[in-house]
């Protein structure tokens, strides 16, 4: 009898491991940039990863559609095009839709084109997959990395002016905690976040190894 063939990721893993496994944020530390700078509040934050889903799941796409017609030589010039017209689209849908996000954002919207998780993607992942396959990863990265920037624009916005999406929480006795509003406040939060989601994995895998003993 021949051995069996082991089995690849799911489809179900291929979208879950943006959101938890290999979240491109809080695990593989990548596009920080943009998530210390626009976090100031839930409505940036939404707004940057859901801009940056959009370019991520349509470059994803269209990479794994023409993968096989790109020349190895010139494949990281013609991703590059690809992601930047997706990012040029957005751009123009942002200021359409609501020019004071637009000029919350400012330049990182532009900076979406070298976003390395979106270029890595497209390189690791896009490049060698099915166009299923492709978007799925897309949407898991592109929700994972939403996911981080919530978690960091929700705690600055609260501490740092009693709001959230605007709305008043604490009323007017409320001192804000101005740190979080400053630069030096998004490292803050995103340290903390770091050490929560380590301290989880930490446990996992204790218990992970506890069970195998």
């Amino acid at each position: 009898m021949q051995p069996a063939t082991p089995k690849g990721p799911s489809d179900f893993d291929t979208f879950i491991k943006g959101l938890w496994k290999e979240n491109p944020v809080m695990v593989q530390l990548l596009g920080c940039c943009p998530v210390l700078a626009v976090t100031i509040s839930m409505r940036n934050a939404l707004a940057m990863g859901l801009a940056t889903t959009f370019v991520l799941v349509c470059s994803n796409i269209l990479i794994a559609s023409i993968r096989r017609f790109v020349p190895k030589q010139v494949r990281i010039a013609v991703y590059i095009l690809v992601i930047a017209t997706f990012v040029t689209i957005v751009d123009y849908a942002i200021k359409a839709i609501s020019v004071d996000v637009y000029k919350a954002l400012g330049a990182f919207i532009a900076l979406i084109v070298v976003n390395c998780m979106i270029l890595g993607r497209a390189e690791a992942f896009a490049s060698k997959n099915t166009v299923w396959k492709s978007l799925l990863d897309g949407i898991g990265m592109g929700v994972g990395f939403t996911f981080a920037l919530v978690c960091l624009g929700s705690v600055r916005e609260i501490l740092g002016s009693g709001r959230l999406f605007g709305i008043d929480l604490f009323g007017p006795r409320f001192e804000p905690w101005g740190i979080f509003a400053a630069p030096s406040g998004g490292f803050l939060v995103f340290g903390g976040w770091l050490l929560f989601f380590g301290w989880l994995q930490a446990r996992k895998q204790a218990r992970l190894q506890g069970d195998a003993k």
